[in-house]
């Protein structure tokens, strides 16, 4: 599944800073004076090489071609004990060119939890055009993703987060099992690891990487998660940021284990208004000539599965705790594009409801081989456990359904989803409480006003946390991730003239879907 259409979705929640924080972890977290306890890791030599694992590595020989260059970076895998185990991260360079007016390293960051960024000086170097000579772009696969000692819990499936409750009170009791085998699972297979796969250490990981490049500050770019990445850095290592955008804002109070609760408005709006799209071009897709007989045909599929599972092809069956994934999976963009490939999945699902032979296509087939495999198993791993790892909490099981069953009338397709029981509920109690923030940053935010991932409450919060920074709206928009994402000139344009000045707009900026 490609990054773009990867679910970058994120809630968060408010606490109190880690009372547990040993003193080691502290000094390294906050600058504090006195012997560096992480000398040998700031210091170390980085060994710039080639990127391309060899000839199938599609992304590396990109990147070798652009003329970046990659590293391993070593950290401690537990910043309370630099002296003991060590683990190490990827990163990607591609080095400014424009050395006379160079500003700095700019590390990037593509959302997820666990999305991988090694990738990232590539897509963002075309958006920035001219400033993105000016800057050294790094990209980072964060700890345990992608090529940074990956972590896979062994799981049999890769929707692990992203899963509905079902109809009733036994499809409720299926998911309960689920979650506590996938837990019970990833703690044998990865139990040595898992309470160090955070997003603190991630963080402190950046400033690892901040150090050893030889910068004083780094500038940031994060797109959702992302977001939440660049605003715990700022908590834990004030004053080492230089020009920071936020895409797609999370602010803590809304991060949460259950991933997309608080959201379930927005997709259910969303869902309306790709509804309306779709009756629009009925002669195509054939799913209703209104937005009304769309709905409904979502409604069947969404019966059908539950009553049994739909058969896509001769590999794949839907179940009514999977299949409501898709949906909300094709709802973070208004884009016609992906709004055409979501009308192409129900297209296919409409048939297996109606108990047809499907045969999927290429892509199709690979969304269902990413939610039902093992080929989704180490994704769905890290994305888990670093939320796990953050906010982990036991709440009850019974909590949930009642959750569940309160929503249901008013969010038929997001409730269910958005209010389910997950593996956090069987995980150990995260090492750290979560980051509270108490900081003011000059930062530039960018949300729309009908982002269906990363609302623009949350959005708005930040700004109010952060009153130094300025929030860049684009109105109407049911859009999640902007920059260089959204086609949107107004967009790009205020982004890379911040990048350029490093000078905030003197009012918050408004663009035009």
């Amino acid at each position: 599944m490609s990054t773009s259409r990867r679910i970058k979705v994120f809630a968060a929640c408010a606490a109190v800073l880690a009372a547990t924080a040993t003193p080691v972890a502290a000094a390294a977290t906050t600058g504090a004076t006195g012997p560096d306890p992480l000398v040998r890791f700031h210091s170390q030599s980085v060994d710039w090489h080639a990127c391309a694992l060899g000839e199938g590595d599609k992304i590396g020989r990109a990147l070798d071609a652009a003329g970046a260059d990659c590293a391993d970076i070593t950290v401690p895998l537990n910043y309370a004990d630099p002296g003991g185990r060590t683990i190490t991260v990827a990163v990607s360079r591609l080095k400014a060119t424009d050395r006379a007016h160079r500003i700095g390293a700019l590390l990037l960051n593509d959302g997820g939890p666990a999305g991988p960024s090694l990738h990232m000086p590539l897509t963002k170097s075309k958006v920035m055009g001219e400033v993105a000579h000016r800057y050294d772009l790094i990209g980072m696969d964060p700890r345990f993703v992608g090529r940074s000692t990956p972590l896979d819990c062994g799981w049999d499936l890769g929707s692990a987060l992203v899963r509905s409750a079902g109809d009733d009170r036994a499809a409720y009791r299926e998911e309960v099992a689920v979650a506590r085998d996938l837990a019970a699972r990833c703690k044998r297979a990865q139990g040595d690891v898992l309470p160090y796969v955070t997003t603190r250490n991630t963080a402190r990981d950046m400033d690892v990487i901040r150090a050893a490049l030889g910068e004083d500050t780094l500038s940031y770019l994060g797109y959702s998660y992302g977001s939440y990445l660049g605003e715990v850095y700022t908590q834990l290592f004030p004053g080492r940021t230089d020009r920071m955008v936020l895409d797609g804002v999370n602010s803590p109070e809304y991060y949460n284990q259950t991933l997309l609760r608080g959201a379930e408005g927005a997709n259910e709006a969303a869902l309306r208004a790709w509804a309306s799209w779709a009756a629009a071009r009925h002669d195509t897709y054939g799913l209703g000539t209104t937005r009304g007989e769309v709905l409904e045909t979502v409604r069947h599929i969404l019966a059908a599965a539950a009553e049994k599972p739909l058969r896509i092809g001769e590999a794949f069956q839907l179940d009514e705790h999977v299949l409501p994934a898709l949906f909300i999976g094709g709802l973070g963009s208004d884009l016609d594009e992906r709004r055409a490939d979501l009308a192409e999945t129900v297209r296919f699902l409409a048939r297996a409801a109606d108990r047809e032979p499907v045969e999927p296509s290429e892509a199709f087939a690979g969304q269902l081989e990413f939610l039902l495999t093992s080929a989704g198993s180490a994704p769905s791993s890290q994305m888990t456990a670093i939320i796990c790892g953050d906010v982990a909490e036991r709440r009850g099981v019974g909590s949930y359904w009642r959750a569940v069953e309160e929503s249901r009338d008013r969010y038929p397709l997001a409730g269910p989803l958005a209010h389910n029981i997950t593996p956090c509920e069987f995980w150990d109690r995260p090492v750290e409480a979560p980051t509270v923030l108490d900081n003011d940053v000059p930062a530039l935010l960018v949300n729309a006003t009908g982002d269906p991932r990363t609302l623009y409450a949350g959005a708005e919060a930040m700004h109010r946390q952060w009153p130094s920074s300025r929030l860049l709206t684009v109105k109407g928009a049911r859009q999640h991730g902007l920059y260089g994402e959204y086609g949107n000139t107004c967009v790009d344009e205020r982004v890379n003239a911040y990048l350029r000045t490093g000078r905030l707009p003197a009012h918050d900026p408004t663009c035009e879907a």
